[in-house]
């Protein structure tokens, strides 16, 4: 089963009608060879004068204030669409936001900050939360990646970048047996330090194969499972080339046929999670979520080949 003619236009229907400008933009990219700079373009809204990211761009937090998460997610929305100029103003912003150490603690940046409490957002993102999402390695292993890509290896946030993924990298091989969230944070710091050529400043391969084992091991393997807020194959194989695609295979294309059979009567998936609170701007935060899941769900039905000839 692929996505059909029909398929494709119901959700890019969906997307044209819902979608926040970033993720339209982010569509366009993808899926009609539209530019970089428009992603950009549209990501600059969310960005304070800080450098850092806030304003609900992840949309489980409406702060209008900096913080590591949501600067975090706009890192990864820059590495999807394989972003690599340095000099672009939103990249150096977030370089001086990180190099200011703003909301850092211990040597790590913070996973929330107090401000977040006093604006609508999910459980998860308040202090109190002891939530499996809050972990030294989220966001710190992200940011860590976004700085070892992007800064200046002579200048002082490079060398805070290395002393910051050494001692990560000794966490997490001291103990690998970590949640699905900061597992996700740590493979993408070592998809960062690969793309950059440094594996040489961390134990890279031994780091990789405790990845592996872990993604394994965190994957439900009954799909019954799937249908809630669950660790899918997905959540961390987007192609051929990502660790633990090999030893997961199988399972990866059981989840495609699943996906492909999981979508709402308006042809696009639901989400698996919400807030029990702020109910109207959940509702809000749901549309902008499910754009997120359109994108991520499309890419990787075409990166297996279940795109047809529309993806």
């Amino acid at each position: 089963m692929n996505i059909s003619e029909q398929d494709f236009k119901a959700i890019r229907n969906w997307v044209y009608r819902n979608s926040r400008p970033v993720d339209l933009a982010r569509w366009k990219y993808h899926f009609e060879a539209g530019p970089v700079s428009a992603v950009l373009e549209a990501l600059a809204a969310y960005q304070n004068e800080d450098g850092g990211f806030a304003h609900a761009l992840e949309a489980d937090s409406w702060n209008p204030n900096t913080s590591p998460i949501q600067t975090a997610n706009a890192v990864e929305k820059l590495l999807e669409v394989h972003f690599e100029d340095r000099a672009h103003p939103v990249v150096q912003g977030i370089l001086k936001y990180l190099d200011s150490g703003a909301d850092m603690e211990g040597g790590s940046w913070k996973n929330v900050v107090e401000s977040s409490n006093g604006y609508p957002h999910a459980p998860w993102w308040h202090t109190s939360s002891n939530s499996s999402a809050r972990s030294i390695f989220n966001p710190t292993a992200i940011l860590t990646g976004f700085i070892l890509k992007f800064s200046d290896s002579g200048s002082r946030l490079y060398e805070r970048g290395r002393r910051i993924a050494g001692e990560l990298s000794e966490l997490f091989l001291a103990n690998p047996n970590i949640e699905m969230h900061p597992l996700k944070c740590v493979v993408t710091l070592l998809d960062c330090v690969a793309e950059a050529g440094l594996q040489e400043i961390i134990p890279y391969v031994e780091l990789r194969e405790a990845a592996t084992k872990q993604i394994t091991a965190l994957v439900h393997r009954d799909a019954a499972n799937w249908s809630g807020y669950s660790c899918r194959p997905s959540v961390f194989i987007k192609s051929p080339e990502s660790p633990g695609y090999e030893d997961n295979a199988d399972l990866l294309h059981q989840e495609l046929d699943y996906l492909l059979a999981a979508r709402n009567p308006e042809g696009i998936w639901n989400l698996t999670w919400s807030w029990a609170a702020y109910e109207r701007e959940f509702a809000i935060s749901e549309n902008w979520w499910k754009s997120e899941i359109i994108i991520e769900k499309l890419l990787l039905l075409r990166a297996f080949g279940k795109g047809g000839t529309y993806l």
